[in-house]
Parts: structure tokens; C-alpha cells; sequence
């Protein structure tokens, strides 16, 4: 994870400190400014990068920088090369400033025309950025973060980086805003965990209903481009530093694979500033018109049903809603969100479309009605293929919650269900979530991978990771806790007749007076 870097660390210490003393003390408008100059500097790279590979091809590409932009409110036109960060960056602070407020930003937020849902989300944003020297100050730190992310790409064994949710992450982390209103990014390795889980192909519809930055739909994204190469070319993959195989984007993204990829991944959130740094995420990693909307998928207005082939989701533990806000459809008796987001998940796919959901443990044991109903439903109307817990050091230092991860296909049965306890993540369980070498997350796909075969076999509960019977769940009150079903081994302890006891403590009460005895002596 890139926020075990210390040098990528110290560099957003830098950014964010120097927006704090230039005037920008709202956390989420420096990361919302922080975020539109990454952007603007990853749109030139990655549209320099299609016109050498255009070069070389020998095929026709038209770039986003040519032609003329009409200045908004002007009739005059400007050379989009001028808009160009690599441009741009060289010209004195107060003429950078006027230029990248008044016509680069103007750009930026009709890059992909005036019907675009992008342009329409971009519609209120503003620029911030109260004096010439912020800016130049902000270009130099954020030159040396792409110069950093590519170098721990290359040494580090990352070939694929989700930079706007890396330096979000590490932004959150240090003006300590981490978590509010469930805005807490899920670590990059869970999120791999759960994608190599699904398997993603080519062509299937995958969403997520609370995307916050888009980091599960990049990391669908990743894997299938990945998935391409280990069909394709399996010698181009990497072991990356969490044990998975991944591969550079470049190496099968043609025109018909990203025309495929463009209409795969759909993303809600009910935060704009979220939308905004979701759609510009994704754009950054080659995504040109992202899917995603500003809508709350547990409300009247959102009435997607049986569209999804792929749900990857760790949707927010805020509490509870308005009861008079939820959608008719929703029929769980509650207006706890972490129960009606796995309903509402459960109607957003189609029959055959499975979904992995992060949720409190709670939602595993809860004995309340609403708690009761989710599971047996998952039970009954799905195939409740897993259930990972994960221990509570995870998302930490944000939060302590214990999680788990629910697998289910809709509109399978269960049978059996599989259990896995996570005992490591990789990373250390306090608040520093340092690399360690201890992991559990290779295991858990490699046993997943597995289970099929294994679907005769009881298993050892005192293990790691069994099987439970659908009936047994049942006369359990449909309780999903791994602890309900694990062995507990108890270790005999064999103590001393308590005469033996008496007698050695005799002795040594017997040793402790001679050595007072001689003490005496000797004054």
C-alpha cells in the first residue's frame, strides 16, 4: 500500500500543509482543489501516452489538446496545447494562476461535452486557490508525488495505482476526518481480495451503490485487465506486494476492450464532492465517461433491479435513515443502512449475479427482526457461498469495527456455507498498519478456489475455515458469526495436589527466614 511509503507520506504532508497556510483550511475543499490538479497533470499524461502509442501504431488519434477552446463568457479562443499541465506549469505564478483559473479549469470541466454527465457534475465546481505562489508550490509537490507513485510502481511491485484514492487516503489520514459520514476508503488489498474473489470478466456489468472515490470499481477494473494478460500473455504479469498478479494497462487495452470497459462499471454516491472525485479517479486510469451518478440507491428515486452481473460494495455504517425516504421495495423492517444496503444489493443484481458486501459483524449475529429476516433471506432466496471475518484492526486507524465479508449469489441455493477467519491482513492490526509478513488473504482465495471440491467434506473446525450446513444454520437462527461454528481447542492444564502446593510454599517461606535470619547476623 502506498501509504506505507514514507516519501509519498511526506509529500502530501507537504501539500496539504501548504494549503493549509495558504488559506485552505476545510479538509474536503483541499482535497476536492488537490484533487482537480492531479487530474489536470494525469490528463496530460495519460494523453501524451495515446499519442506516442498512436505514433508508433501509425494509427489516427485525435487528441483532447487539439484544436481551439473558446474561452467561457469570450469569443475568444485559446491552442488547447496551451491547456497542457506540461505547458502551463512553466509560466510565471500571477500569468499560471489567471491562466489555469480562467481557461484550463473552464476546459477541464467540459472535457467530455455539455451533455456528459461528467460536465453536468462539474457544473458547480470552482477553482480555489487564493494566491499565485499556492499554486506553484502545489505543481512542484505534486510533480515529485507522480515522480514517487512511478517509482514505487516500478521498484515496488505495483503495476497498477489508484493515485487520486492513494493521496485521498493519506489526506483523510492526516487532517484526521477519516470516517465521517462513513467517507473511509477500503484498503487497496481488501478490496483486490474481494475482486479476486468474483473473478470479473470482460463484458459484465459491475457496480457499486456507495462508491465513494471508485476505488471497487478500479479495482474490478484492474483485475479484469489483469485477467486479460493471464489469458493473453501470462509472462507480462507481476506479483504485486499483497501476493496478487497484476498487469499494466497498456498491455491488452485496444479500442474494442476499452469500448467494452467504458459501459461496465456504474457508481452511486449521495455525496457531489464524492462524484466528483469517483468520475475524475477513473478518468485518471483511462476511463473516459465514467457511469457514475449522484443518487441514493436506498431511496424513492433509485429503481435499478436485476441489472448487475458483478456487486463489489462496502457500503457506510451511518445508523439509521428517515423511514419515510426508503424505496417501497426495500421490505426489511428497519432503517439501519447496513441492513438495507445488502437488501438493496441483493435487487440491483441480476439472477445469477453475485456480490461481495462488506458489513459490521453485527449484521452476522444482530437478534433483532430486521437482522434475522437479511440472513435468512440470503439463505433462502440465494446461495450463500461465504463468510469472511475479518478482525476489527482493519480499517483501522479509522475505524475499529470488526467486518466481515458476505459472498452470495442471487437466485442460487444454499447448501453449505463456508466460513474463513481472518487472523492477518498483511498489515499489522494497530493503528500503523505496518507491512508484516504474516497474511491470510492468499490463503482465503487459494481455499476458496477449493471449497468445491471440498463441498463433501465436514472440515475441521478448529481449523481456519470450514464448512457449516444450511439446517444447522437454520436451527441456529440463521446466525452467521464464525465463532458460532468454530471449535474452540482448550489446552488441559494439569495443576499440583494442593498438599504439594502447601509444601513448596513451606519451603520457600522456610528459605525466606533464613535469609532474614543471616541478614540480622551480619548488622
Amino acid at each position: 500500500m502506498l501509504q506505507n511509503n514514507s516519501t509519498l507520506k511526506s509529500l502530501i504532508d507537504r501539500l496539504w500543509q501548504n494549503f493549509w497556510e495558504g488559506g485552505i483550511a476545510n479538509p474536503l475543499t483541499a482535497i476536492e482543489q488537490i484533487t482537480y490538479l492531479l487530474f489536470m497533470k494525469r490528463l496530460d499524461d495519460l494523453e501524451a501516452k495515446r499519442e506516442r502509442d498512436a505514433d508508433f501504431t501509425g494509427e489516427a488519434y485525435n487528441s483532447r489538446f487539439k484544436g481551439e477552446f473558446t474561452i467561457p463568457g469570450t469569443t475568444e479562443t485559446i491552442d488547447k496545447n496551451e491547456l497542457r499541465w506540461s505547458v502551463f506549469k512553466h509560466k510565471p505564478a500571477d500569468e499560471m494562476l489567471l491562466h489555469v483559473q480562467t481557461k484550463v479549469f473552464p476546459f477541464m470541466k467540459g472535457l467530455n461535452g455539455e451533455t456528459s454527465a461528467f460536465t453536468k457534475h462539474m457544473e458547480n465546481a470552482v477553482f480555489i486557490m487564493p494566491k499565485a505562489s499556492l499554486l506553484v508550490s502545489a505543481i512542484h509537490v505534486i510533480e515529485d508525488i507522480f515522480k514517487e507513485i512511478e517509482r514505487d510502481a516500478t521498484e515496488g511491485g505495483q503495476a497498477f495505482q489508484d493515485i487520486q484514492g492513494d493521496v485521498y487516503e493519506m489526506l483523510l489520514n492526516e487532517i484526521a476526518t477519516a470516517g465521517k459520514n462513513g467517507q473511509f476508503r477500503t484498503p487497496r488489498h481488501i478490496i483486490k481480495l474481494m475482486a479476486e474473489l468474483l473473478a470479473p470478466q470482460l463484458g459484465q456489468r459491475i457496480a457499486d451503490p456507495a462508491c465513494g472515490t471508485g476505488g471497487f470499481l478500479l479495482g474490478a477494473y484492474q483485475y479484469i485487465l489483469s485477467d486479460l494478460v493471464r489469458k493473453k500473455e501470462p509472462s507480462k504479469l507481476v506479483t504485486d506486494e499483497d501476493g496478487f498478479e497484476r498487469a499494466a494497462i497498456s498491455a491488452v487495452l485496444t479500442r474494442e476492450v476499452k469500448e467494452i470497459l467504458d459501459q461496465s462499471f456504474s457508481g452511486y454516491d449521495i455525496d457531489t464532492t464524492m462524484v466528483r472525485l469517483g468520475m475524475m479517479n477513473l478518468m485518471m486510469h483511462g476511463i473516459d465517461e465514467p457511469l457514475i451518478d449522484y443518487k441514493d440507491t436506498l431511496s424513492k428515486s433509485y429503481n435499478e433491479t436485476g441489472m448487475y452481473d458483478i456487486i463489489m460494495a462496502n457500503p457506510p455504517f451511518t445508523g439509521n435513515i428517515d423511514k419515510g425516504d426508503i424505496n417501497e421495495s426495500l421490505q426489511l423492517p428497519t432503517t439501519k443502512t447496513e441492513l438495507l444496503f445488502v437488501e438493496r444489493i441483493f435487487h440491483m443484481l441480476k439472477m445469477g449475479g453475485t456480490a461481495a458486501v462488506i458489513v459490521p459483524q453485527g449484521v452476522l449475529f444482530g437478534s433483532g427482526k430486521a437482522f434475522k429476516a437479511l440472513r435468512q433471506s440470503l439463505i433462502e432466496k440465494a446461495e450463500l457461498k461465504a463468510v469472511i471475518a475479518m478482525p476489527s484492526g482493519v480499517f483501522k486507524p479509522y475505524a475499529g469495527v470488526a467486518t466481515a465479508i458476505l459472498l452470495f449469489t442471487k437466485g442460487g441455493e444454499t447448501d453449505k456455507v463456508w466460513f474463513y477467519g481472518m487472523g492477518n491482513d498483511g498489515y499489522s492490526l494497530d493503528d500503523k498498519r505496518n507491512k508484516i509478513t504474516d497474511s491470510d488473504l492468499q490463503d482465503i482465495v487459494d481455499q476458496f478456489k477449493k471449497r468445491v471440491s471440498l463441498s463433501e467434506v465436514e472440515g475441521d473446525r478448529k481449523g481456519k475455515h470450514f464448512f457449516v450446513p444450511k439446517a444447522e444454520i437454520e436451527d441456529n437462527g440463521y446466525d452467521l458469526s464464525f465463532s458460532k461454528y468454530k471449535e474452540e481447542v482448550y489446552e488441559e492444564v494439569v495443576y499440583e495436589k494442593p498438599d504439594v502446593i502447601i509444601g513448596k510454599l513451606e519451603n520457600i517461606e522456610s528459605e525466606i527466614g533464613k535469609g532474614l535470619a543471616e541478614l540480622k547476623g551480619l548488622m
